[in-house]
């Protein structure tokens, strides 16, 4: 699946970050992008963006709590039914917050602002 991603916003798919917003920037194969909301202060990731759509990329942010995580992320897009690009997200936190998990991104169509979702128990905190 060939996409830019330069310009897309996405939302996860938890309970308590439905307020999360990450803006991607693409550049040929290079991947950029900054989130914020939810429980993320501020929230940075560089990486690379591969042929087939997927994604691999560090992160760091800092939580409304004050701690500071970092982390790598793999993601695999697929599209829905309503043709917003679903990113499956399998993560991994380093130092004193180290966990592995698995969330969801789902694409904002333009003008679009994130909406609660439903709660979404089988998906680990990003």
């Amino acid at each position: 699946m060939l996409i830019n991603y330069d310009g897309r916003r996405f939302r996860p798919q938890l309970e308590g970050e439905e307020g999360r917003v990450a803006t991607y920037h693409q550049d040929g194969d290079l991947l950029w992008g900054e989130f914020t909301g939810g429980l993320a202060r501020r929230g940075s990731l560089a990486g690379r963006a591969s042929a087939d759509g997927s994604l691999e990329f560090a992160y760091c942010m800092v939580r409304d709590s004050g701690e500071v995580i970092s982390g790598y992320c793999r993601s695999i897009p697929r599209l829905d039914d309503e043709g917003r690009i679903v990113l499956e997200e399998a993560w991994e936190r380093y130092g004193r917050h180290a966990a592995r998990g698995v969330s969801r991104l789902v694409e904002l169509f333009p003008g679009e602002e994130p909406v609660t979702t439903s709660p979404a128990s089988d998906y680990l905190e990003f």
